[in-house]
């Protein structure tokens, strides 16, 4: 009986212990703020957030204004990724990937439609995805 409790506690020391970062030191290079369904605009857009008075915008958004920092204006970009008007429910758009290389970032977009055999609530929606880039460097969109 005493073993098991002494293994079980070691198991419990070394699942709690410390854990290692992948690349020593690296930063997240993105992060998605919100990605909603509804509540986007009616034409399919990509746009760059970059000077402070487009970003002080996104922070009167009650879905946004609590994952916002003041001092993200001067560090960080924000992309707003819109789908534009959709007939049904089901579609998403996000992002694939994002690449940093020596001047820009580069992100890939990724739109989902429903499945085809899907059984959909026929509705108009307006999905849209915001993502915020830390890093002030040019931005592709692919």
């Amino acid at each position: 009986m005493k073993k098991v409790i002494v293994v079980l506690t070691v198991f419990v020391l070394f699942s709690c212990g410390a854990k290692k970062t992948s690349d020593s030191g690296s930063k997240i290079l993105y992060e998605v703020l919100t990605e909603q369904t509804d509540g986007g605009g009616n034409i399919k857009f990509f746009e760059i957030l970059s000077e402070p008075n487009e970003i002080m915008m996104l922070q009167n958004d009650p879905l946004l204004k609590d994952k916002m920092k003041h001092d993200d204006i001067s560090t960080s970009n924000y992309v707003i990724l819109n789908m534009g008007e959709k007939s049904t429910g089901g579609y998403s758009i996000g992002v694939d990937k994002v690449e940093e290389t020596d001047k820009n970032i580069i992100i890939t977009v990724k739109e989902n439609a429903p499945a085809k055999d899907a059984m959909l609530m026929q509705v108009i929606t307006y999905p849209y995805t915001v993502v915020k880039i830390h890093s002030k460097k040019e931005i592709i969109i692919k």
